[in-house]
């Protein structure tokens, strides 16, 4: 039953996340709150490891909650569902769009859907912030008043988009820097 439940979830996703791994989010945040699958702080944990292993970032998100959920055939069953939807619609789009690429109403519904992605992605985005800053955001509004807010990580944050931006380093080195920074100062 599991297996079935996470294909339809990644399904629903794959359908609906428009724009890349990181359109996910909203709907892997709602999916946590629905399903109980993950908590928020497994779903912080899920985008540093997607983030920081090889291959597309939704695909290892849907393999690291569907092991989470149902081990590795429901790795396997998100997997599936996440995909399924791509494979089907890039093939037909494919298809029509050889054929009509240069129509006005087909390249006005791409100019409409690169703002809904967007605005997905900066809502995804807004929400791994108030994550990675303020864990408290899970809490109740008694438990998040009193817990702090994670400056360190905003500092390192910073350091790191510093050394992106001067250096042109390698993201893998960024990776390191960061996991050894988190042991050295034990965040």
């Amino acid at each position: 039953m599991i297996y079935w439940q996470l294909f339809y979830e990644f399904l629903k996703t794959g359908l609906f996340a428009v724009g890349g791994g990181l359109a996910t989010l909203p709907f892997l945040y709602d999916m946590s709150s629905r399903t109980g699958w993950f908590s928020g702080d497994d779903l912080t944990n899920m985008i540093a490891v997607s983030e920081s292993t090889p291959g597309p970032l939704g695909i290892n998100m849907a393999a690291y909650t569907g092991f989470l959920a149902g081990g590795l055939f429901g790795a396997a069953a998100a997997v599936t569902g996440l995909i399924f939807p791509s494979v089907v619609i890039i093939i037909l789009i494919a298809r029509i769009l050889t054929k009509m690429k240069d129509n006005a109403w087909i390249q006005a519904a791409f100019c409409g859907l690169k703002p809904a992605s967007f605005a997905l992605i900066t809502m995804a985005w807004l929400n791994v912030l108030k994550l990675t800053y303020h864990p408290a955001s899970l809490l109740t509004q008694e438990q998040a008043a009193a817990a702090p807010f994670f400056w360190q990580g905003l500092i390192l944050a910073a350091a790191l988009f510093l050394i992106l931006r001067k250096t042109k380093a390698h993201p893998i080195l960024i990776i390191i820097l960061a996991a050894a920074a988190g042991i050295v100062f034990r965040f």
